[in-house]
């Protein structure tokens, strides 16, 4: 699967199966991730079989069940890290989807204390992925008009608008959208909207605009 068919048919799930990862999808999974975290420098981790975590009242709240395992986005505590966890989470939750697998992105709805990370001196904790293989292949979010998340002279190139299309197929948070992108020749302006991780959904739409773009037709500003 393709990160583009990735990206289309990627939605959140919240109820899973009680299949393990295991065997090649398990080492593929942990290996992207370390990967991931050489070329961040954040310290995501990947915990596997752990039901305690979504095993709270907050859990059932936010209507999650059979939740056994989950990615902890955790880097330095530096005024970029919500953005960068952003960026770099929804890359591996892109890669999970090409496994055969669902995720879906916790904010508050599980709990910390019972959660088996690790945070070193200095980091912090952003939020969770959870990951497994879900009972249903969730629905598509709905999306603002393009017009409202974008800004560009008279002429629009085609690969901007790709760019802005596949934006708005990204997860965020109460699915507001508070993100804008702005074109000036090839130089591309993201900006996040006020409210509550607007910047993690900012980095997430920030790569799903290169996916859809190409990376090769713009720079960011």
């Amino acid at each position: 699967m393709e990160l583009l068919q990735a990206m289309r048919e990627r939605h959140s799930v919240r109820a899973y199966t009680d299949k393990p990862i295991e065997g090649k999808v398990k080492e593929d999974l942990l290996s992207f991730v370390e990967k991931c975290n050489k070329q961040s420098g954040l310290h995501m981790q990947v915990i596997l079989n752990e039901p305690e975590a979504f095993n709270s009242l907050m859990a059932h709240y936010g209507k999650f069940s059979g939740v056994n395992n989950y990615i902890a986005l955790i880097g330095d505590n530096h005024p970029d890290l919500d953005e960068k966890c952003g960026y770099w989470g929804e890359k591996i939750a892109l890669y999970v989807q090409t496994l055969g697998m669902n995720t879906c992105w916790v904010a508050m709805t599980y709990s910390k204390r019972k959660a088996h990370f690790t945070i070193a001196a200095g980091e912090k904790l952003c939020l969770v992925i959870a990951v497994g293989y879900g009972l249903t292949q969730g629905i598509p979010h709905k999306s603002k008009p393009r017009a409202r998340v974008m800004k560009t002279g008279k002429i629009t190139p085609q690969w901007f608008v790709k760019g802005v299309d596949a934006a708005l197929l990204a997860p965020t948070a109460m699915n507001q959208q508070k993100f804008r992108f702005s074109l000036e020749e090839n130089t591309v302006t993201a900006k996040a909207g006020i409210g509550f991780y607007s910047k993690v959904d900012l980095g997430i739409a920030k790569y799903h605009f290169e996916l859809g773009a190409g990376r090769e037709n713009f720079k960011w500003k």
